[in-house]
């Protein structure tokens, strides 16, 4: 009988993603986000590749293309910490590896002392991300036709 083997939890910058486990990366991304939610919108917007983007994402055990779930998490030059385009394979959803990321990335933040960090949900998931310690902000917006809320979470501080 075979082990059950745990999927394969991931953090890179994109220098040190293979270009194929990338492609998934970008193809998981692309088949959620523009062909299933119907956003055409611009997928490749320049923030992968920037020097304080960080990708996270599960594998399957032994399988570097198999993506379940990816998010990045972001520090752009304007300010602040964002994690955004969390997406977990349809086949792999509620099986607890988007909140394995998500737990991940908080984690990362806070062993860095990140202050805050802000997302954009799509408002029928804003309450799992209030399960994460995130609250709304904001009014609600539509983005690519879709609704959202912007949220942030204040990370716990060491005394």
């Amino acid at each position: 009988m075979g082990e059950s083997m745990e999927p394969e939890l991931h953090v890179a910058t994109i220098e040190a993603i293979a270009p194929r486990t990338l492609h998934a990366i970008v193809k998981l991304r692309c088949d959620v986000f523009v062909v299933e939610q119907q956003c055409v919108y611009p997928e490749l917007d320049g923030l992968d590749d920037q020097p304080t983007t960080r990708h996270l994402w599960i594998t399957e055990a032994g399988q570097a293309n198999r993506v379940l779930s990816y998010l990045r998490i972001l520090q752009p030059e304007t300010g602040g910490t964002w994690i955004g385009r969390i997406v977990t394979r349809p086949d792999q959803r509620r099986t607890g590896q988007g909140s394995r990321l998500v737990r991940t990335a908080l984690g990362l933040l806070d062993d860095e002392l990140v202050p805050e960090v802000h997302l954009n949900a799509q408002v029928y998931a804003a309450p799992w991300y209030e399960g994460f310690g995130f609250e709304a902000c904001g009014a609600v917006f539509v983005e690519d036709g879709i609704s959202h809320v912007p949220m942030r979470r204040f990370m716990p501080t060491t005394a």
